[in-house]
C-alpha cells in the first residue's frame, strides 16, 4: 500500500475504526528517536496552546534546522500538527492520533481477560486523572 501525504491522503483507519499496522509503525518509528520523543513530550506538556518552533528548539537546546527535520517526521506520522500564527509556526501534539496509537497497542492486550490489562489501564488513569480543585479555606 502506498501513502501520499496531503489532501489526497488515505484515511488511517479502515471501516472497522482500528488503526492500521503500517500507521502504528510509522508513529512508533517517529517516536523511536530521543529528540523527537522529547519534542513530542514537550508539546504534550504545552497543550492546548502549542509552541512556536523557535521556542521548542530553545527548550530542547536543538538547532532550529535540526528540529525542523524532526518535526517534519512527527508531522508525517500525524503525531504533530502545525499552524501559522503571524510570523511563527506553532506546533501542537496531536493527542487524538496518540490516543489511537495507544488504543492500537492495547486493543488486543487482554484477549477477553480484562484483568490482564487492568494494571496498565489503572496506571494510565492515575497519571491522567484531572486534578481536583482545592476548596479555599475561608
Amino acid at each position: 500500500m502506498r501513502f501520499r501525504f496531503g489532501l489526497t491522503e488515505p484515511p488511517y483507519f479502515h471501516k472497522s475504526g482500528y488503526m492500521e499496522t503500517e500507521e502504528a509503525v510509522l508513529a512508533l518509528a517517529a517516536l523511536a528517536q530521543s529528540t523527537r520523543l522529547e519534542a513530542f513530550r514537550t508539546l504534550v506538556r504545552h497543550e492546548p496552546e502549542g509552541l512556536a518552533a523557535g521556542d521548542l528548539a530553545r527548550l530542547l537546546e536543538v538547532p532550529q534546522n535540526t528540529l525542523s527535520a524532526h518535526l517534519s517526521i512527527l508531522t508525517r506520522a500525524r503525531l504533530v500538527t502545525s499552524e501559522r500564527r503571524s510570523r511563527s509556526i506553532v506546533y501542537r501534539a496531536n493527542l487524538g492520533e496518540f490516543r489511537d496509537v495507544a488504543v492500537f497497542l492495547l486493543r488486543d492486550c487482554c484477549g477477553g481477560r480484562p484483568e490482564v490489562c487492568a494494571p496498565v489501564v489503572e496506571s494510565l488513569q492515575a497519571c491522567c486523572s484531572p486534578k481536583r480543585k482545592e476548596k479555599s479555606r475561608a
